[in-house]
């Protein structure tokens, strides 16, 4: 379901009879993880993601903290 928005079909893909189980919700670039066996395949599992770009430090906490306040969002 490319260009949808998980938030808005989620429930409305949930409640169809034949979806079993939803492994991934995401806007993210995703990889799903398949085994196949004598009796079928399967999903082992999906990467959803990116790796982090690295750890917030206290001056980046002070930053983000600053910009919030100068658009108003946090007081």
């Amino acid at each position: 379901m490319e260009h949808g928005f998980p938030v808005n079909i989620l429930n409305a893909v949930k409640n169809v009879p034949e979806v079993c189980r939803v492994f991934c919700a995401t806007a993210n670039p995703t990889e799903v993880l398949i085994a196949e066996t004598a009796q079928g395949r399967g999903i082992l599992g999906v990467v959803d993601g990116e790796k982090s770009k690295g750890v917030e430090t206290q001056e980046d906490v002070r930053k983000r903290k600053e910009f919030l306040r100068n658009i108003g969002y946090k007081m």
